[in-house]
């Protein structure tokens, strides 16, 4: 199932790992500290990329995309990034900011007209529930940093997710009460997010995914990111992986919240939230523009403003989560991570972009922790 590497002392001794501290002497290669993972079957495979500000610094890859065809991870693997999409339909709302289009404060049905006197959940339990009017109707800042009391999804997205055309599915949230009142509860929401990408949509008179696509995308040289991969790009895509019964070893599992063949384009519709598919190559692109302040090869995307307030903490006091405007945000970085354990950060004090790529739902053993060896190695090696 899985091949077998040989490592040599020397590589072994390099690899000290506790409390994901590395060495004082750190390994030219952070495939020397992954590897092991792989061998133990606790990671199936991985793409991990370091840049900065102005070029990728590294891009290594271990173990497979497919186990069972012993197929190697290559750099330009793709991945489905999930939720990590979300990220990506901020920056384009930002866009529209940018150009006073939007302001992050509007209410939502200044430009969707349906969530006009839209509930919020009172009293609930197992045979009625009251509701009652919100206190304000939710915004655009809110819906973008889960906020705004919307689910994570209506009643009517399964079983998937990327099942109903953007406006549908939209008009389903309008339809939907509140489950806390706009701007006092933190709740990961989907809703949010795919709400914000049908203002864009009514805003700009362009389809969202057409949006993203002229506005970001293409400009950015993104030529792997889509909602819809298709045939050679499918070909490429790393398979999932979750721990077995037993949790010693790996077993694959498929992409149950999206419709299968990813290639369809009739019944398939993009999901803002979290339907997007990309390469560490060009997830770092988009990550290098937000660490060079809204700006690359020469176009600017997001102005200061823009950039400021992507990076600086949304979410009230009260609340205990940290995140801002389709990021998780902390003191000097932000970032996202998706449903199958794809990450990218953005370290704006160590001048870093880290890219972890893999395609996991879980792992046996020690395997969560080969990230956390990869961050600390590409620190160590790069930071400032």
């Amino acid at each position: 199932m899985f091949r077998t590497l040989t490592f040599t002392c020397v590589a072994l001794s390099l690899m000290i790992v506790h409390g994901h501290n590395l060495s004082a002497e750190t390994p030219q290669s952070s495939s020397t500290l992954l590897q092991p993972f792989v061998e133990k079957h606790e990671l199936a495979g991985a793409v991990a990329l370091v840049a900065n500000q102005d070029e990728i610094l590294s891009v290594e890859t271990v173990g497979y995309s497919n186990i069972e065809a012993n197929v190697a991870m290559k750099p330009d693997s793709l991945f489905w990034i999930a939720s990590q999409s979300k990220g990506m339909t901020a920056v384009a709302v930002l866009m529209l900011v940018d150009e006073g289009k939007i302001a992050l404060d509007d209410p939502v049905e200044k430009y969707l007209p349906e969530f006009r006197g839209q509930m919020v959940v009172a009293e609930k339990d197992d045979d009625r529930v009251l509701l009652r009017k919100a206190i304000h109707p939710i915004t655009i800042r809110e819906v973008l940093s889960h906020v705004s009391g919307l689910p994570f999804k209506s009643a009517i997205e399964e079983p998937t997710l990327d099942g109903l055309p953007l406006e549908k599915a939209v008009r389903s949230y309008a339809m939907t009460p509140l489950q806390t009142e706009p701007g006092t509860h933190y709740q990961y929401s989907n809703a949010g997010i795919n709400t914000a990408a049908r203002v864009l949509e009514v805003v700009s008179g362009k389809k969202y995914e057409d949006f993203m696509q002229k506005r970001l995308f293409t400009p950015l040289g993104m030529k792997d990111t889509t909602f819809w991969p298709n045939a050679e790009q499918v070909a490429r895509l790393a398979k999932s992986y979750r721990p077995n019964k037993a949790k010693d070893n790996l077993v694959e599992f498929g992409l149950g919240q999206l419709i299968s063949p990813l290639t369809e384009r009739c019944n398939r519709f993009p999901m803002p939230a979290g339907g997007l598919f990309s390469t560490a190559t060009d997830t770092a692109i988009f990550c290098q523009m937000l660490l060079r302040g809204g700006e690359f090869g020469g176009k600017r995307f997001l102005s200061e403003a823009a950039m400021n307030e992507l990076i600086h903490r949304q979410t009230p006091d009260v609340v205990k989560s940290n995140y801002s405007l389709g990021f998780a945000v902390g003191s000097d970085w932000f970032g996202h991570g998706g449903a199958h354990a794809t990450n990218m950060e953005i370290h704006r004090g160590k001048d870093l972009v880290i890219i972890w790529m893999v395609q996991h739902g879980g792992y046996p053993g020690d395997g969560k922790k080969a990230q956390g060896v990869f961050k600390n190695w590409a620190y160590q090696k790069y930071g400032k």
